[in-house]
């Protein structure tokens, strides 16, 4: 399937590992030249390199903290006229109500809400212009399956989420598409980090941690980063563009809902 965005400038944000370098990855090999983004430079020469060699296509990597207004800026200012944006970003700290902080709760504000909102703001004028735009936001399944130990995450994705629901029905008649994925329990840094708080939280083994993890999603096992790289391109889609303002969970059929 050509999903014609051969071509194609594409911005990924925290793409040097996990679910952003999937992401990134699966665009490269549709053709598209990618900016990736992290804040480590020799990790992100190291990625560039290695994407590139695999799909032949041109990677730039930017070493920036997207969280500040220079790190926003100098991710933006790869391309005068991004035609893709994939905004992700490191999970914030789990906990309940009663156990996070005022801090834990504005750090997750400044990743999953102001953040990205900024980085769309930046891209919509000139995608508007020119008709063709494809924005993906990488949330969380807690979007539409809130759990009290991920209030910081929740709230904060919840939000975002609301806002682009919003946006996307003001640009579909541009071409301006906007969708958010929505994983769970996908096997990144992420879900080992989330693993490692559970063993202690509760006095289990990792391994344990891991494997309820696992056991909590239908299909038994974890997600892999390049089925979510695989659902982002195809979002991205040039040349089928009759998705805008959805929630595509990626959760191996967990969800308990119907719609």
């Amino acid at each position: 399937m050509d999903l014609g965005i051969k071509g194609k400038l594409a911005i990924v944000t925290a793409s040097s590992q996990g679910l952003g370098r999937a992401c990134a990855e699966a665009l490269a090999a549709e053709g598209a030249t990618v900016a990736i983004n992290g804040r480590d430079a020799t990790k992100l020469q190291g990625v560039a390199e290695e994407i590139s060699a695999v799909t032949g296509a041109e990677i730039i990597p930017i070493a920036a903290d997207v969280t500040t207004p220079e790190g926003r800026a100098a991710v933006l200012g790869a391309f005068d006229a991004p035609d893709i944006l994939v905004t992700n970003n490191r999970g914030p700290k789990p906990g309940s109500l009663e156990e996070v902080t005022e801090e834990d709760i504005a750090e997750a504000l400044q990743l999953h809400y102001w953040t990205p909102l900024l980085l769309v703001k930046a891209v919509i004028p000139g995608m508007r212009e020119r008709r063709f735009g494809r924005i993906v936001n990488i949330t969380s399944a807690m979007v539409a399956s809130p759990r009290a130990m991920m209030v910081p995450s929740t709230g904060a994705r919840t939000g975002m989420t609301a806002v682009m629901k919003a946006m996307s029905k003001e640009l579909a008649p541009y071409n301006v598409l906007i969708n958010q994925i929505l994983p769970e329990r996908i096997d990144s840094g992420r879900q080992q980090q989330v693993a490692r708080w559970e063993a202690e939280k509760y006095g289990i083994s990792y391994e344990e941690a891991r494997q309820r993890q696992a056991d909590s999603i239908a299909m038994k096992r974890h997600g892999r980063p390049e089925e979510v790289g695989a659902a982002c391109a195809f979002l991205c889609a040039g040349n089928y563009g009759f998705i805008t303002g959805a929630n595509l969970r990626l959760d191996g059929g967990s969800y308990d809902g119907l719609l």
